[in-house]
Formats: structure tokens, sequence, C-alpha cells
């Protein structure tokens, strides 16, 4: 297996100095790179998306002071078709810049190869800006006279950008690029490159014409994953570079690492504990229900149900601190052992949201003890589990004193925004309350209380030029005229209408702009690996203070969704119907998803708005992620951190943003994801 990419270029994408290598970052790796160098500003996030191909984002800003800076946001992909081997290098295409003005678009074929384990040599074939400096007739025009002539740029992404520019791809003049990289060690390294990007519009715009084609750097890598790189570029300009580089593969702290499981009791000792000697069944039961459920709260488990039936004990409980719900079926089992008396012999755990049943697991007693400590227990005991859907069958009973309940989180909050051409990256800082009041299984009022304390986002002075009703393109006036913000105010009641069937309704403060009432419908059967959704609401656009107040723009809204676990831990979606501004389509997204809870995707909406109407950018899309904190810590936690990145908030193809959708919000307790974390079991 050749090794793994060990620089980023200037792009942000595995390379050397400007120019590609044919190189791939380990599978799955997320890489976030900052370089600057005469007057420009390149922010780029890559994904490895599988072990071949990688998607970038990109952030730039060209022009310094005394000059019309462009700020310019661009799309890249990378793919490896053939890997490397003793006989022939790397090789690789690649698209940069594949929708939008195209001010990066290129495209390249490029080959690297590898000599005595530290000289990586590369040379490639560019077109566009890659086929500059020194282009020679396209040799693509072998099939047809169109190879030969480049659009202009803008010809064919828009001029409002946010089109795939598939008419220029492989098009004009060809140049050739050349490098090779030396690894000192495994820390530094060193770079030279022949560019082929003349560098023609900086030259025009900007005054920055390069003297030589040739780049040289070095770099150093840091053990945390950050690498500096340093540049002599052009024979004129230095450049600094910072890439960080992390993998949802391998976290900070090990997967289920932090307070041990507590070990299992010999059953003799659990047969003489104080609470199993009363003369009475039912007592002693009653007793057990009363430790057990002690036990669970220092695990961060709240139980809500309890039954003894013969040899069989049911408990149903809401998991409120692991990450991973097998991790909470596991501990749970474990203190049932080390509680129930000996007579007990079938564990059956119910996991609830919100006092609903999603999913019933059931274990024998004795699995646990011969299964605990084998190389392959928590699989093993998978294969004698059995998972259902906990809406039929036996459940436990409420327990006294489990409803109402309140649960609360407070702390701080922070959020962004970004790509204003006056300050791309804006910030607030505040403090935020969440109060969930479950007055009853399945029934809930809950708040999200925000209290901005600093920030930039409150600074933004453009006007939305929307043709479109502003159902989001308002949202600086939200930031300017709120300070005490009820983000969200909801009565909320869930509900099971039957076998492998979800329901909602909620009625109040929907989310931050909108409010009115909503329902959803989600058919999502144990273990499959498709679920089907509907969802409808009224929706009446709130006031800019965010408290209390409405506008006078309303609108009916809904989609039906279609959710596919695909192979490798990608999730596909689509939904499709009326979006905020009154427009029709539909949504596609794509998510990957690892086992320890890290997601990374990308979504985009095509409605009947026309690019004109959309404005710039053409049509939605976007980036996202989300991070567990426990991926970061030594602590479990059900909390994460998530961002969205929009290249720009327009109104066209907006929807609700409805807190705890059904088919994420019972994801985790369904048997699909039961399965795919299993190996917590036992942590």
């Amino acid at each position: 297996m050749p090794p793994s990419a060990q620089n980023l270029s200037t792009y942000g994408t595995p390379g050397l100095i400007d120019m590609p290598t044919a190189e791939t970052m380990p599978d799955g790796q997320l890489a976030g790179t900052v370089s600057v160098f005469e007057n420009t500003q390149r922010y780029t996030t890559t994904f490895q998306i599988l072990p071949r191909l990688s998607g970038s984002f990109r952030y730039s800003i060209i022009g310094g002071d005394g000059s019309q800076k462009t700020y310019d946001r661009s799309f890249d992909v990378h793919y490896q078709f053939l890997t490397e081997t003793a006989r022939r290098p790397a090789m690789a295409i690649g698209l940069r810049d594949i929708m939008g003005t195209g001010i990066y678009s290129s495209e390249y074929v490029v080959a690297t190869k590898t000599v005595a384990d530290r000289l990586h040599l590369t040379a490639g074939m560019g077109w566009g800006r890659l086929g500059s400096r020194g282009g020679f007739t396209n040799p693509l025009s072998i099939f047809g006279n169109g190879f030969k002539t480049r659009p202009g740029r803008g010809a064919t992404g828009g001029s409002r950008g946010g089109k795939l520019t598939t008419d220029a791809w492989f098009r004009g003049d060809a140049a050739l690029f050349a490098g090779l990289r030396y690894d000192v060690n495994d820390r530094w390294s060193v770079m030279a490159e022949y560019s082929s990007d003349a560098y023609s519009e900086e030259s025009a715009k900007y005054g920055f014409t390069p003297d030589i084609p040739f780049n040289f750097g070095v770099s150093y890598r840091f053990r945390n994953g950050l690498t500096a790189n340093g540049y002599y570029m052009y024979g004129q300009s230095l450049g600094f570079q910072l890439s960080y580089a992390l993998n949802p593969k391998h976290p900070q702290a090990p997967g289920g690492v932090g307070p041990a499981a507590p070990a299992l009791k010999p059953v003799s000792q659990v047969a003489a504990a104080s609470w199993n000697q009363a003369t009475e069944v039912a007592q002693r039961h009653e007793n057990a229900r009363d430790v057990l459920r002690a036990e669970l709260d220092r695990e961060g488990i709240r139980m809500v149900g309890y039954d003894v039936y013969g040899d069989t004990a049911t408990v149903e409980i809401e998991n409120r601190r692991y990450d991973a719900s097998a991790q909470a079926v596991g501990r749970t089992a474990r203190a049932m052992a080390n509680t129930l008396d000996p007579s007990v012999k079938t564990f059956r755990v119910v996991l609830t949201k919100q006092g609903v049943p999603v999913s019933r697991i059931t274990t024998r007693r004795a699995d646990l003890y011969k299964l605990e400590h084998e190389v392959d227990g928590s699989w093993r005991s998978f294969a004698r589990a059995g998972i259902a859907d906990a809406v039929v069958g036996v459940r436990g009973e409420p327990l006294p004193h489990a409803w109402p309940h309140f649960a609360y989180r407070f702390g701080p909050y922070l959020t962004f925004s970004f790509f204003d051409p006056d300050d791309p990256l804006r910030y607030e800082v505040g403090a935020q309350f969440r109060g969930d009041y479950m007055i009853r299984p399945g029934l809930a009022i809950s708040t999200d209380l925000r209290l901005p304390l600093f920030g930039t986002m409150d600074k933004v002075t453009r006007v939305s030029n929307s043709v479109l009703p502003h159902v989001r393109s308002d949202w600086a006036k939200y930031a300017r005229e709120s300070t005490f913000r009820i983000n969200r105010l909801t009565t909320d009641y869930y509900w099971r209408p039957g076998k492998d069937l979800y329901a909602k309704v909620s009625a109040g403060y929907l989310e931050e702009m909108f409010g009115g009432v909503a329902g959803e419908l989600l058919w999502y059967p144990q273990g499959s690996k498709l679920a089907l959704g509907g969802e409808i609401a009224y929706a009446r656009q709130r006031d800019y203070d965010m408290l209390l107040g409405f506008r006078d723009y309303d609108v009916v809204t809904g989609h039906a969704s279609i959710y596919y676990d695909l192979p490798a831990g990608f999730r596909a979606q689509v939904d499709a119907g009326r979006y905020l501004a009154g427009d029709w389509g539909a949504t596609f997204a794509l998510d990957r998803e690892f086992n320890n809870g890290f997601k990374v995707g990308a979504f985009f909406t095509r409605t009947n708005v026309s690019a004109a109407e959309f404005g710039e950018g053409s049509f939605d899309k976007g980036i996202r992620f989300e991070i567990p904190l426990s991926w970061f810590t030594r602590e479990p936690t059900r909390e994460t951190f998530g961002q969205t990145i929009r290249p720009l908030m327009r109104d066209g193809g907006a929807r609700l943003n409805l807190a705890n959708r059904l088919y994420d919000y019972t994801r985790d307790a369904n048997g699909t994801q039961l399965a795919n974390r299993w190996g917590r079991f036992f942590r």
C-alpha cells in the first residue's frame, strides 16, 4: 500500500506547493488549510470521502490594500484512478473550481512515484489555469475541435456562479508541470516544483506577475496533526501555510475511555445482598428496583420503567450520557446482573426517547458472565442478543415519580457566519439555556433561550436584494435587533402509532425565524437500511427581536423524505416538497458517518426558483459536519458540535430548522446503529 499524502498544497489538496500530486490522504481524513502569499489568502477544507476520492471547499480572498478585493468560493474533486506499485506510479485526475465564476477553474492528470521511500517525483498535465504557462494545443482535440478552445471565465458558471462549468472542462491549451518532494525524516520535507500557472488574472488585476515558474518550499509536521509550510514562490513572494488534519477513525481519546464499567459481581454475592434478603418475592423485587434505579442514575441512565415476570426482568431507560446506545444497554445489563435476584435469568432493556419506546434488547444473564472477558465478547453477545421493536410485547411498569421530569443544560454557545464580503468570518458568543419539561411519556415542553454577549454578527450592514420572500436572507436583522432570544419554545408530543411507526406534533416557536405547528410521521423498521418520512407545517415568520411577536408572512410547507444506509458508513437522504419561500423542489444529501458518531456530509437543493430569482450562487448547497465531544475528551457525553457551511444564505430552498426530527432522533436507538456500535457493549 503506497504511503498517504504527507503534504497539502496552497489549495489545501494533496500536492507540492501550488501544483497537485497523485497522492491521497488516509481514508476519512478531514483537513483544514490556511495559506497566504502575495495578497492571496486561501482557506480550504478537504475530506477524503473514499480511499481514492476527496472533495474540497475553498474560500479565497484575492487583492491587497488599495485594490478591489475578490472573494471567491470554489469546490474541487480529486480521484486517484491508479494506485502506486513497484513498477508504476500513482495516477489521479482532478477538477478545481468546478462551479462558479471560475477564478481557479482548472483540470489536471498527474502521476506521482516514490523512489527509495523518501523521494517523491510528480509530473502532470493541466488545463485552464494549469495550462496557462507554456501552453500547447490540447491533445484531446483529436476527439474534436471543441477541445481546442476554452470558454471565457464566467461563460459557463454563470455571472452569479453556482453552476457546473462542464463546458470548460479539459478544454483549451494544455501545459506540463512537475516537481519533487524529499522527506528528510518523518517530520521535515523539502519541495521544488515547476508551475504551469501563469497567474494571468492576478497579473492583470492586482499587479502580481511571476518572475519565474519555479517554487521552493519546506514543511514541518507536528505530532498533533498540525503541519507548517514555508515557501519562496515565483521568484518574488514568500508564502506561509498551516494545515491541520484529523481522522475520525482515530479519535484523540480511544472510544469508550472514561470511567470503567462496574465489574460483574459473583452471583453468590448478589444473592447475599441486603436488598435481596426480603422473604416476600414482591418486596425483594421492589428493593432491587430501587437499588438498580440509583445505580443507573450514577451511570447517567434514567430508569423510567421496571417489571419482573417469572425469570425475566424488563427495564425501560433513557440514555442521557453515552453517545453509543449500545454502551448504555451494556451498562444497564451489567447493573441488572449486579442487582437483581439470581432467579432472574433474562434481561430486557427498552430504549426510550421522551418516554416513548424505540427498541427492546434481550440478553441472557449467563452470557454476560461468559463473554465479558472474551476477545470477541461484544460481537458474540450481539449474535446472542435479540433486538426488536419495543412498541409490541412486554414493557416495564412506569416507575413512581418518573414523571413529570425536568432536564436542563446551561452554558456558553458559539455561532459563526461565513463569507460576508465585508467580514468573511463573523461570530457570536453568548449564554444558552436549554430545558425539557417532560410532563408524561411523550409529552414535553422544550425551550432554547440565548443571551448574546459579544461578537460581530450584529455588525452586518448589507441589505438583502432577494426578490423572493425574505425567509432567510434577513438573518442579519435578527442578529441586530434581538438581545434576549427565544430561539425555540415548543410543546411536543411523541407517540408510536404502530409497529415501525413514529409520530410527532410540535406547536410554538419552532425555530429562530418561524413559529407555528408541525407534524411528522416516520416509518423506520428495526435494523432496516431504509426509512420513509413525511412532514407538514404551518409556519409564520417571527419578529426580528425573536421574542413573542410575528410578522405578516406565513406559509404551508412540508416534505416527503427517503433515508437509506449505503455501504462504508454513507447515508443518502432525499427531501422533496415545498420550502419556506413557497418554492417546490428537492434536497439531496450524502453523509458519511463513522462508528464513533463523527459525521461529514454535503447537500444541494434544486427548486423551481430560477438562478436569476435565487441570486448569487444560483441554488442552495453546502457542507456539514458533526463532531461528538466525546471524540476529543475522555468523558462520555451525548453532546455534539455541528456546523453547516453554506457559500451563501439565500431564500430559495430554505427549510424549517425543526429540532428532533424523528429519523435522527431515533436513529441511535434503532437496531441498525445498535449493530454498528455494539463494540461498545462491554465498555
